[in-house]
C-alpha cells in the first residue's frame, strides 16, 4: 500500500460533502479506455450485480454512462461475462443510509443479484461519526446479504492522517475484518489507483474523472470477476 499525502487524501474523503446537485458538478471529457467492442463474446446466463454506495458510484461530475458501475459492467462484458449492473449509488450517503435502503433496493429487483458491491464509509469519516457505528452498519449490511444468500464485496476506505492515529486504528481495520468475518471479497483501498494522480481527478480534487474511473475499474474488475459465484443465483 502506497503512502498518501495528507492534503490529498483529506480532499478525496470530502466526497461525503457532495450531495445530488449533479448539474453544478464539473463535466469530464467523454473519453474511455473501454470503448472498443468486446474482444471475447459475451456468453452464459446474466450475472446480476448491485453497486451499493455513495457519490463514487453515483457518478458525480460525470456524463451518463461514465460512472464506476457503468464502466465496470463494460469491462466485465469485455471479458465475456454477461454482467448487468444495478447502480444503487447515492451521493452523500453514509453507511447508515446504505443500511436503511438495502432491503428496499433488493426488494425492487426482479431477480436476486449474484453479487452486491459495497462502497460506503467515506462520508462517515467526513462527518466524524464513531468508527463503531460504521462497523455496526457495514456488519448489518453484510449480515443481511448473508441471510439472503447473496455474495458481497467490500471496497475499503482508509482514514486520513489528520483524524489521528486513534481514529485510524479503529476505522482502518473495519473492512478487512468484516470481509474475513463474512467471507466477502475485498479491495483494501478503493481509491488507490487515483489517489496520487491529480490528472485522474476532477477540478474539485475529490472525484475521479472519466479516465480516473477507468483506472479504478482496471484496478478492481478482476477482483469483481473472481467474487461472482461459480453458478448464477
Amino acid at each position: 500500500m502506497k503512502v498518501y499525502a495528507m492534503p490529498l487524501l483529506a480532499a478525496m474523503l470530502a466526497l461525503a460533502g457532495c450531495d445530488s446537485r449533479q448539474a453544478d458538478a464539473p463535466q469530464a471529457p467523454a473519453t474511455s479506455a473501454i470503448d472498443a467492442p468486446p474482444q471475447i463474446p459475451v456468453m452464459g446466463p446474466e450475472r446480476r450485480i448491485v453497486a451499493l454506495g455513495d457519490s463514487l458510484f453515483a457518478g458525480y461530475g460525470l456524463r451518463p454512462g461514465e460512472s464506476y458501475p457503468d464502466r465496470l459492467e463494460a469491462a466485465l462484458r469485455a471479458q465475456g461475462i454477461n454482467a448487468h449492473m444495478t447502480n444503487a449509488g447515492v451521493s452523500g450517503d453514509t453507511t447508515a443510509g446504505g443500511r436503511q435502503r438495502l432491503s428496499f433496493t433488493l426488494g425492487s429487483l426482479k431477480d436476486k443479484p449474484d453479487l452486491v458491491i459495497i462502497s460506503l464509509g467515506g462520508n462517515d469519516m467526513l462527518r466524524g461519526l464513531p468508527p463503531e457505528q460504521t462497523r455496526a452498519n457495514l456488519d448489518a449490511i453484510l449480515a443481511e446479504l448473508d441471510k439472503r444468500g447473496i455474495k458481497a464485496m467490500l471496497l475499503g476506505m482508509l482514514a486520513p492522517p489528520n483524524l489521528g492515529t486513534d481514529y485510524a486504528g479503529k476505522f482502518n481495520p473495519i473492512y478487512p475484518e468484516l470481509a474475513k468475518q463474512h467471507h466477502a471479497a475485498l479491495v483494501p483501498f478503493f481509491l488507490q489507483a487515483v489517489i496520487d494522480k491529480p490528472g485522474l481527478r476532477q477540478a474539485d480534487h475529490i472525484h475521479p474523472t472519466a479516465q480516473g474511473v477507468e483506472a479504478l475499474v482496471a484496478d478492481t474488475a478482476a477482483v469483481v470477476a473472481r467474487a461472482l459465484p461459480a453458478q448464477p443465483l
